[in-house]
């Protein structure tokens, strides 16, 4: 029982130091994410809006000509009302000439929206280019720093992987299930504690509990945490053992 107990000893030693190094990382995989997410969001953003400033410059090269179309055509209609011969003629052309002034005035109107939509655009597309370039700067800031950790903690992490995959092979595969489900529900991952001044993880245990730990023949369950409670010299040895 004393070889089952120092197996599971030495699997949590393991996986805490796992954890350590994960937590070096901190949430930098998950940030780094995030922020491609914003990246390729504001890369739409700015494309559009390029997109749209082009249909626009469009429009208003198409509208500069249908005015220069209407000034033509009054300029014709109004030729032709000094020759014609009756008011009917004249009548029909004053109205297609008041058709073109109509024309006239729309696509001024439609002219000056689109000089402020114009403004508008670049305003935004300024925003989105000075917003994105900072971005792009931040996230190879934080590929850096992650990469740097990465660069630190890699071949630690690789070995400490094969002394885990040693150490659960050890282990009769009954306990190993049973210190895996304890690590999932817990939130510091600490299935195996060490009983310290006759308590587990702060909680006093009673004197028979205690005398348990110390005979060191069984697997003892610390009633208050639920965790498996053993004696420190454990982990002690589990220190020399992989420090």
């Amino acid at each position: 029982m004393r070889e089952i107990l120092q197996n599971l000893v030495d699997l949590q030693y393991i996986d805490s130091r796992l954890d350590e190094l994960k937590r070096l990382r901190g949430d930098l995989p998950e940030d780094i994410m995030d922020m491609e997410t914003d990246i390729s969001r504001l890369e739409a953003r700015v494309k559009k809006i390029k997109t749209e400033q082009t249909e626009l410059k469009l429009e208003t090269a198409n509208l500069n000509m249908e005015i220069n179309d209407a000034e033509a055509l009054i300029k014709k209609y109004e030729d032709q009302q000094l020759t014609v011969r009756n008011n009917r003629e004249y009548d029909a052309l004053t109205k297609e000439i008041e058709s073109q002034k109509q024309t006239i005035e729309n696509a001024r109107s439609r002219l000056e929206e689109i000089l402020l939509l114009e403004e508008e655009y670049e305003k935004t597309f300024g925003e989105s280019e000075t917003s994105l370039a900072e971005k792009k700067s931040e996230l190879e800031s934080m590929k850096a720093n992650l990469d740097d950790v990465i660069n630190k903690t890699e071949e630690e992490e690789k070995e400490l992987l094969e002394k885990r995959e040693e150490a659960t092979s050890m282990l009769n595969q009954r306990y190993l299930k049973s210190y895996d489900r304890l690590r999932q529900g817990l939130n510091n991952g600490l299935a195996v504690c060490p009983m310290e001044r006759g308590a587990c993880m702060g909680m006093m245990m009673t004197p028979q509990v205690q005398m348990e730990v110390k005979r060191m023949n069984k697997i003892v369950i610390d009633e208050n945490s639920g965790r498996i409670v053993v004696d420190p010299s454990f982990f002690e040895a589990a220190r020399e053992k992989y420090a």
